[in-house]
């Protein structure tokens, strides 16, 4: 035998121990990462997603954004007709004026009340000084009587005297007690106008704040989605027009299945792939953790009490920060797919 013919005898068993070596070297590899990390490709970018919804009903006056429009919190958005509203609101600030009239009458009517309770008092003031004379006459009389100073009819006619002041003093006291009375209804008129008055203003306030909900804003910095309202539709009261995403805050939110949230902990570090981008390598770290299965909080939850039970491995949802997230801000898109691997510590 050659010696060049021993090399190719040699040579299948250095490709199978290559062959061997590598495999063993990428599998020690693969073992390695797969019991040092968690990973996941059920993930996804979220975002807050904040809707447009109309606080008064009415036409559309104008839309001032577009399809995808970026926006700034506070601007107009959308603004609605307020002919009609503007038009009830003088109305009622004519019946304010009607009120304000009611409320200065029953307080003139107070008053003359007042001024006729002081000339009334003096009435019966004068009456009881009359009164008192008349007393006093008719006992002088008697004892001129008596001593034949004058004669019976004088007397007699000084009691009459007495008995008409008398009565008149009870008259004026009556007049008296029967004006004061009247205080009181005027007084609950004068309450109940001055309640009316009051609730007019508040229902103007009410409309003045109602012209302010013609103008929508956005309610944060972001991006419009696919708006629904067009000028000279109406729209209803929390009608949904649009929705702004806020692209100024995003996170992920990963589903582990539940035999691998045992190693997982709030903290521990993440490293995002994103499918879209998957040069791209992403930091995070873990927030929380549900408290909850994902298929736990769906409308329809399964109820393993049916019968019809079918064991599945269960999805936990957890919720990842992006760290230097306005860094990726120009290419993070909330609903893209992602890989998080979670390495353990």
């Amino acid at each position: 035998m050659t010696t060049e013919s021993k090399p190719k005898k040699h040579l299948p068993k250095i490709i199978l121990a290559i062959a061997l070596v590598v495999g063993g070297f990428f599998g020690f590899q693969k073992y390695r990462y797969a019991t040092t990390h968690e990973d996941t490709d059920n993930a996804q970018v979220e975002a807050y997603f904040i809707p447009v919804l109309p606080r008064m009903g009415g036409f559309v006056k104008a839309v001032h954004v577009a399809d995808y429009d970026q926006v700034k919190q506070g601007q107009l958005l959308v603004e609605i007709d307020t002919e009609e509203a503007q038009l009830a609101l003088q109305e009622m600030e004519i019946d304010l004026e009607q009120a304000q009239s009611d409320v200065e009458n029953a307080q003139a009517n107070i008053a003359n009340l007042v001024k006729g309770i002081e000339a009334q008092q003096s009435q019966v003031r004068a009456a009881e000084l009359t009164k008192n004379k008349s007393a006093r006459d008719l006992t002088r009389n008697k004892e001129l009587e008596n001593a034949k100073a004058i004669t019976h009819q004088q007397y007699v006619d000084s009691q009459d005297l007495d008995d008409l002041a008398a009565v008149k003093w009870q008259g004026a006291k009556a007049d008296l007690i029967s004006t004061q009375s009247k205080m009181a209804i005027l007084q609950a008129n004068l309450h109940k106008s001055q309640a009316i008055l009051h609730l007019k203003r508040v229902k103007i306030d009410q409309q003045k704040l109602r012209l302010t909900y013609a103008k929508i804003v956005a309610p944060a910095d972001g991006k419009i989605g696919k708006k629904a309202v067009e000028p000279g539709q109406f729209v209803q009261i929390s009608q949904p027009l649009m929705t702004v995403m806020n692209d100024t805050k995003y996170w992920v939110v990963a589903n582990f299945k539940e035999t691998q949230v045992d190693a997982l902990r709030a903290g521990m570090d993440a490293e995002i792939k994103m499918d879209a981008y998957p040069d791209l390598k992403i930091k995070g770290r873990i927030l929380s953790i549900s408290e909850s299965t994902g298929a736990k909080n769906t409308l329809l939850p399964p109820d393993n009490s049916s019968g019809n039970f079918v064991k599945v491995t269960q999805r936990v949802p957890v919720k990842i920060e992006i760290l230097e997230a306005q860094k990726y801000q120009a290419i993070l898109r909330a609903g893209l797919s992602l890989e998080v691997s979670i390495p353990l510590k």
